[in-house]
């Protein structure tokens, strides 16, 4: 990493949105520890280590409910994207918050028993057989584990090395701690709760968290209009020219499952694959800036014409011929390799 990477590039942005990050952690831990262990729902006194592992577990479960919802969110409204840019940074931030967590349960509960407290963690409690009582120590321990391995890898030197489908799917990782937490969460702390204020918070983020990410799905499915007739040389209807906003872009997913992004831009159409090659991001809801289309995810950008970022970057992604025919423009769906230049197709006056 140290010879071949690139350091990464710091911005006031990325300094805002984590100070902000920061001051909200800090916020929330104040909070916790000094609001009275009756609103918290606690059955009897606690003392200050389990208090301070309780905040931090608190913690870590918002923000990692806040992680999930910025996705969908952003997907819902363009006005969350900022919160998308730097969500890594959130990332990396909830995997210390849950570490914390984790020392300050072993640093109590363990750290004066005859075994090795790494050891008495996993085998105090082999209550598998039962409801009540279920040993929930190992969904937290699967979700810290995620955690880790999503924060370890979450430079973009891993992206690279990985590639962009591996990296993803490993990303997906995000989802199973998600599960897990709420399964840690469910068995453990609710037990011990004398009335349902915190049940309720819990189970209104978890609900809220599922309820965007549906209504991101149905969103998702009306952004690309699937592909219309097919030509006899194989070629499918997207629009019409003028459907199409100048700078901007008409989704549409071909037969394949594939989508491709129509642009217009100065009196032409171009067509590029809509999946930028750095997250998949839709570089069909970006905005044309000097020829070249912006990714609303992450920033990255790509000429129209070959699907090639600037210099000195190398990033690339397939494009597609075009054709205007009857009055609509018509997509070849066999992308060409990325980083082919295509002549864009001028519209009829």
């Amino acid at each position: 990493m140290s010879v071949k990477y690139i350091p990464v590039q710091w911005n006031n942005n990325k300094y805002y949105y984590d100070a902000f990050m920061l001051a909200g952690v800090v916020g929330f831990l104040w909070f916790f520890l000094h609001v009275s262990p009756e609103v918290l729902s606690h059955e009897r006194p606690i003392n200050p280590q389990v208090h301070n592992a309780r905040a931090f577990g608190a913690c870590a479960f918002l923000m990692l409910s806040i992680i999930l919802a910025i996705g969908p969110l952003a997907r819902l409204d363009r006005r969350f994207m900022a919160l998308l840019y730097n969500r890594r940074h959130f990332g990396v931030m909830t995997a210390c918050v849950a570490m914390t967590h984790a020392g300050y349960i072993l640093n109590w509960y363990w750290a004066f028993s005859s075994s090795n407290k790494y050891e008495a963690l996993l085998f105090s409690n082999t209550s598998f057989g039962q409801f009540a009582g279920f040993p929930f120590e190992i969904f937290g321990i699967v979700a810290l584990i995620c955690l880790l391995v999503l924060a370890a890898t979450s430079h973009d030197f891993w992206l690279r090395f990985l590639g962009a489908p591996l990296w993803k799917r490993v990303h997906y990782l995000i989802y199973i701690a998600y599960i897990s937490v709420v399964a840690h969460v469910s068995l453990g702390i609710l037990q011990d709760q004398q009335n349902h204020v915190f049940t309720a918070i819990f189970l209104v983020s978890a609900i809220v968290v599922a309820g965007l990410h549906v209504l991101a799905v149905l969103h998702e499915r009306k952004a690309g209009d699937p592909a219309g007739a097919v030509n006899t040389e194989g070629w499918v209807t997207v629009c019409k020219p003028d459907d199409i906003v100048e700078a901007r872009a008409r989704i549409a997913v071909l037969p394949n499952g594939d989508r491709v992004a129509v642009f217009r831009l100065e009196g032409k159409l171009s067509a590029i694959s809509n999946a930028c090659s750095h997250q998949n991001g839709p570089l069909g809801e970006g905005k044309v800036i000097r020829c070249l289309v912006t990714c609303p995810w992450h920033g990255y950008q790509y000429r129209l014409t070959d699907g090639q970022s600037p210099a000195p970057f190398t990033e690339k992604i397939p494009t597609y011929r075009l054709a205007i025919q009857d009055g609509v423009i018509m997509v070849d769906p066999d992308a060409n390799p990325p980083g082919t230049y295509v002549e864009p197709v001028e519209i009829p006056s």
